[in-house]
């Protein structure tokens, strides 16, 4: 079943939707080398801003190169917070509870084992198979650490846009420990109710935590008056960090002199450089630091991060909704047709800033698109092609050619071109 198309479909309206976007300018934030690239890949990692050479420019020959060791008095040593800071406005947490630290996994680790030893009595941690498969990983290795004292309880879904609620929300019972999920689903970009998941979680004694991956800087986030315990995101997708940039978490400012890190590093600790051999964890969210923070990237964070606080999230979704909206109306007119089926919600509360596209042959579609298509989005097993929205630099006329070219790349048979066998990175 298809809606009735909300938006004129021709090229021409899409420039005239360009025209009249109030965030237009900020493409030219961002380095676009390639102007015929049709980039639909900023859910992975987003486009590089231009702020962001500049300053690591200036971190490698000033900070790192004139000042050397000083610089760590001189603003290093602060960063993890200063930033953290500034993430916290983006994911509605007050000040105190969000740190730059690790990565997305090493900080799922850590406060998973923090969330179940505030929980010692119960046995059970609850996800669902639209969890992020690393996100499951990693439970399932702290369960093993655990020598099978805890149980991972993955809720299945025969949908594959959304996830089976009603079973989720009936696995979340008195020996429930921890429930976590990621908030926008990786493949089919479903967002969850987070106030009511956390509602159903605390009402059965439950701690509750988030993977914002693939929210934080796409869609508004507000963990606080969710009531959430624990949050982790990373940095690279729609806060355009760079490649592998250093993860954030979020602990809830009243857990946090309860709650500790299992991994106990110098820089977690009371008071590091007075170099005690008896580990004291720091007060408040430090307490979740480990070692030295990798400072080049993470200081290149920040220059994406100034951008979205800049643009302020209301704009930002309200772009979103709008493309993902136009693109699912281009999808009904041009890719159903040609045997696709919508792989994301229609209802756009309910939708992240990725939309999914299916077809038996999407791998090879893909692959096409990418070598004789100019256009990058990626694919997700077993017939997903996502096409990620990053509402401060995708326009519509890019939305209108990527669908137009992937139309051509079935019309034109160019996907026969290549095998079915997969590679190493898709």
């Amino acid at each position: 079943m298809t809606n009735t198309p909300k938006f004129d479909l021709s090229r021409q309206a899409a420039r005239s939707l360009d025209s009249a976007d109030e965030l237009r300018h900020f493409r030219n934030e961002f380095f676009v080398p390639e102007p015929d690239l049709i980039y639909m890949d900023g859910n992975s990692l987003g486009r590089m801003p231009v702020r962001s050479a500049g300053r690591l420019e200036e971190i490698v020959r000033q900070e790192w190169g004139a000042r050397l060791i000083r610089s760590w008095g001189e603003g290093w040593y602060d960063t993890p917070v200063r930033i953290g800071e500034k993430i916290a406005r983006l994911v509605g947490a007050d000040s105190g509870q969000v740190i730059v630290s690790d990565s997305t996994s090493v900080n799922l680790f850590k406060l998973v084992l923090s969330a179940l030893a505030l929980r010692p009595d119960r046995s059970k941690i609850v996800t669902d198979n639209f969890n992020f498969p690393s996100d499951l990983y990693i439970l399932q290795g702290c369960v093993r650490l655990l020598g099978g004292r805890r149980a991972l309880r993955v809720v299945p879904s025969q949908d594959r846009v959304q996830p089976d609620l009603a079973a989720l929300y009936a696995a979340i019972d008195e020996d429930t420990a921890l429930v976590t999920l990621s908030h926008v689903a990786f493949k089919s970009g479903y967002m969850y109710d987070a106030a009511a998941i956390a509602r159903r979680a605390h009402a059965a004694g439950a701690l509750v935590l988030w993977d914002l991956s693939h929210s934080a800087g796409s869609v508004p986030v507000d963990l606080d008056a969710w009531e959430s315990d624990l949050a982790i995101g990373c940095t690279y997708k729609y806060l355009n960090g760079g490649p592998g940039a250093p993860a954030f978490l979020y602990v809830r400012q009243s857990l946090q002199n309860e709650a500790f890190s299992p991994i106990w590093g110098w820089f977690g600790n009371a008071v590091p450089f007075k170099f005690d051999l008896e580990y004291a964890p720091a007060p408040g969210i430090r307490r979740f630091l480990i070692g030295t923070p990798p400072i080049l990237s993470m200081l290149a964070i920040e220059p994406g991060v100034d951008l979205l606080l800049e643009v302020g999230l209301d704009r930002l979704r309200r772009k979103s909704i709008a493309l993902t909206s136009y693109l699912i109306d281009l999808f009904d007119a041009c890719l159903a047709p040609l045997g696709f089926e919508l792989g994301s919600p229609r209802q756009a509360d309910r939708r992240g800033s990725h939309v999914s596209i299916r077809h038996p042959e999407g791998y090879r579609i893909n692959r096409a698109l990418i070598e004789e298509m100019n256009v990058l989005p990626d694919f997700r097993e077993p017939d997903n092609i996502r096409l990620g929205l990053a509402p401060l630099y995708t326009s519509f006329e890019d939305v209108y050619e990527a669908v137009d070219r992937i139309r051509r790349a079935v019309v034109e048979t160019r996907y026969l071109h290549f095998p079915q066998s997969r590679l190493s990175i898709t």
